[in-house]
């Protein structure tokens, strides 16, 4: 290659490039100036007192760090949030993958043409509004309500249901396994559709039974959407709180006290934003490790075992 070509290569991957920072260019400064200047602001207001009285905001270091790991009723907030997302995520990945395995391989939906149908009626709950769903749960669960209504007629007393310490947040983790229910059914048959159906095929002719075909080439070839899926539903499980707003307001005696909603109690109850600030970054660091451990693992693939 000359020096003349060379020139033009050159010239030809400057406009290249020039051309793709133009392109890039109103993203980067909507997403400077809608996520990354409010993620900074939050960060430093964290160290502050903001407080936004007459004394102003002031420096105060790590204090509000140090309140948090002292402070008995953030404590309890951040067992909560862990014993909600656990207790939420894993039947939120396991249901929806045996559903979908069920949708994808049921022959006589096919042939009636109903997969449509159960894929919609499943994902329904997904789009629509939390805060007008948490009301239906609310009104379902009320003492006087519906659900008491049909164990008193089986003979059985009536379960205070959200006035209980034991039961309200149960009934969190089963409006949040059925609002995340249909997507993560949606993310897997689009997972299971990708499979070529000649693993199985061939699986069949080794003579593989049906559980041999699910643990050898089912999940080795889902691993990347079941990451995904636990990573993206454990993310939506930990930043809850139309359902706590909703349906229990955090009661009874702080059982159902989530970690956003208490940054929201804080910051607009309290009028702590600093405070509050600290625990939403301490949020935001979860959801930083969270989105690492997909972009680390999620990508990765792993074929399905030959032993088959």
């Amino acid at each position: 290659m000359n020096s003349k070509e060379t020139s033009i290569s050159q010239t030809s991957q400057r406009l290249s490039t020039l051309t793709a920072w133009a392109f890039m260019t109103p993203a980067l400064i909507l997403f400077s100036f809608f996520i990354l200047w409010p993620m900074g602001n939050l960060v430093y207001l964290s160290f502050t007192s903001g407080s936004f009285t007459r004394e102003g905001v002031r420096w105060i270091g790590l204090q509000n760090y140090v309140r948090l790991i002292h402070d008995s009723d953030f404590g309890q907030v951040v067992s909560n949030t862990i014993y909600f997302t656990i207790a939420t995520v894993i039947p939120s990945v396991i249901l929806p993958l045996g559903l979908a395995i069920l949708l994808n391989q049921n022959l006589v939906l096919q042939k009636l043409k109903l997969q449509g149908l159960f894929r919609t009626a499943f994902f329904i709950p997904s789009i629509t509004s939390l805060v007008a769903t948490g009301l239906g749960f609310r009104w379902l669960f009320q003492t006087n309500g519906p659900v008491n209504a049909f164990i008193e007629n089986t003979g059985v007393a009536a379960v205070p249901w959200l006035s209980s310490t034991v039961w309200a947040m149960p009934i969190l983790i089963l409006f949040s396994i059925w609002k995340q229910l249909g997507f993560n059914l949606v993310v897997f048959l689009a997972g299971l559709q990708i499979i070529p159906a000649t693993l199985y095929e061939a699986a069949e002719i080794d003579g593989a039974n049906v559980w041999d075909q699910f643990w050898f080439i089912t999940l080795p070839s889902l691993r990347p959407t079941l990451i995904f899926a636990i990573i993206t539903t454990s993310i939506f499980t930990l930043r809850s709180f139309e359902q706590v707003y909703v349906i229990t307001g955090g009661g009874p005696l702080n059982s159902t006290n989530l970690l956003v909603y208490y940054i929201y109690n804080q910051a607009f109850g309290q009028f702590d934003f600093g405070y509050a600030a600290a625990a939403a970054t301490s949020l935001l660091l979860v959801a930083f490790a969270l989105v690492y451990c997909q972009l680390r693992f999620g990508n990765l693939t792993e074929q399905p075992d030959e032993r088959v």
